[in-house]
């Protein structure tokens, strides 16, 4: 092992550790609305969005002050499921195949108890720019993701109980509201409301086309094709995606393009249709080409490095070992980011910070989808990666 994957391991293992004694729990970045200020928005909107973006954006971690406390995270504990899956396949021991069962049985012992279907939301009300979403109301991006977890997990162990739970949340998918367009068609971010972005409809597409596989249903991977083909047909000309396609969510960013390309990465790879191709291939060149550093730091807009943004790192980590197949000169400039941020944002406690500003502000909070799980599961991912290639 290299010098810098072993630093890499030994970083991923005080990060582990960290979670674990502080049993999986952390801040999230929308969590404003758990203060004890919220009632004084009397529930309206923009002044909801004040309090939770001044809580979010505030330079130092102001939440303590706040009453915040940290909450279970549905998408931190797949995502630790995750990188404990990819531990395991590195050293296949038993510790680490316990742990992810116990994050695997946790998530379907806790999905959202609004719908009979497998699915996952926050565990706190947020408001977004598309309106108001309750506590527990899933979204096809938590529950997406979540199912990806299971999908590895059955592709490992090949478990009845996952494969039925790939279904459920398969069929809750299937279910959620879709525009039709003249190419293609997209799901909706919630079940409540239409929102159509990007993202969430490539990762709902990306998990219909792997429970198609497992399960052999053909209607599954039919809409997952045309969910495809709705925002590949309004990728930009040079290779990108804005968030989505209203005018006010006009904007590029790191981790939200890595999940486009993971989604049709792994669409392609369960489908077996290489029809977007070409998509896939331009827009993973205007990741690489538009979000690293020379020293490794990621960027958060492809056009503006600030903030530094702990999940912009671990996705954009996480997106070129996926794409490792294609060059394995990914991995190495993937462990050249992990290498940079373990040096400027772990604290020696184990955690990952949240931000860097500009003039040496930093705030620390300990998100733990945000950032602890993401983080735990890229560089588990790096880990596994490295030793695959033999560096």
């Amino acid at each position: 092992m290299s010098d810098l994957a072993e630093k890499v391991e030994k970083s991923l293992d005080r990060l582990e550790m960290w979670v674990e004694a502080h049993d999986y729990k952390g801040y999230e970045p929308f969590d404003g609305l758990t203060s004890f200020l919220y009632p004084l928005t009397f529930k309206n909107q923009l002044a909801c969005q004040l309090l939770q973006q001044f809580v979010r954006r505030f330079p130092v971690n102001i939440r303590p002050l706040l009453g915040i406390k940290p909450l279970d995270s549905t998408k931190g504990r797949g995502y630790m499921a995750w990188g404990y899956l990819k531990r395991y396949q590195v050293h296949k021991d038993e510790g680490h195949k316990h742990k992810a069962f116990a994050c695997l049985d946790w998530l379907d012992e806790n999905g959202s108890p609004l719908y009979a279907e497998h699915s996952w939301g926050n565990h706190f009300f947020y408001a977004s720019r598309g309106g108001f979403i309750n506590r527990h109301e899933p979204t096809i991006v938590w529950t997406g993701l979540i199912g990806q977890v299971f999908i590895e997990a059955y592709q490992l162990w090949e478990m009845s109980r996952h494969r039925q739970i790939i279904e459920s949340i398969a069929e809750w998918i299937m279910a959620l509201p879709r525009e039709y367009a003249k190419k293609g068609l997209c799901l909706s971010y919630t079940m409540p409301q239409e929102g159509y972005i990007h993202n969430s409809n490539m990762i709902g597409a990306a998990f219909l086309a792997g429970a198609a596989k497992i399960t052999g249903r053909l209607e599954y991977l039919r809409i997952a094709q045309k969910a495809m083909e709705y925002s590949c047909s309004r990728q930009l000309p040079n290779g990108a995606w804005y968030y989505g396609e209203d005018p006010m969510h006009h904007w590029i960013d790191v981790f939200h393009t890595g999940y486009n390309l993971d989604s049709l990465k792994r669409y392609s790879f369960f489908s077996q249709d290489n029809s977007f191709e070409p998509h896939l291939r331009k827009g993973f060149a205007f990741f690489r080409d538009n979000f690293f550093e020379s020293t490794g730091r990621v960027k958060y807009y492809f056009n503006k490095a600030f903030p530094i943004d702990i999940q912009c790192a671990s996705q954009a980590i996480d997106t070129l070992l996926l794409f490792s197949d294609w060059d394995p000169e990914y991995i190495a400039m993937a462990l050249k980011t992990a290498h940079w941020y373990i040096d400027n944002m772990q604290d020696e406690d184990g955690y990952f910070y949240f931000r860097k500003y500009p003039f040496g502000l930093s705030n620390k909070a300990p998100m733990i989808h945000w950032g602890q799980a993401t983080m735990h599961k890229a560089l588990a991912h790096a880990i596994l990666c490295h030793r695959a290639y033999d560096f």
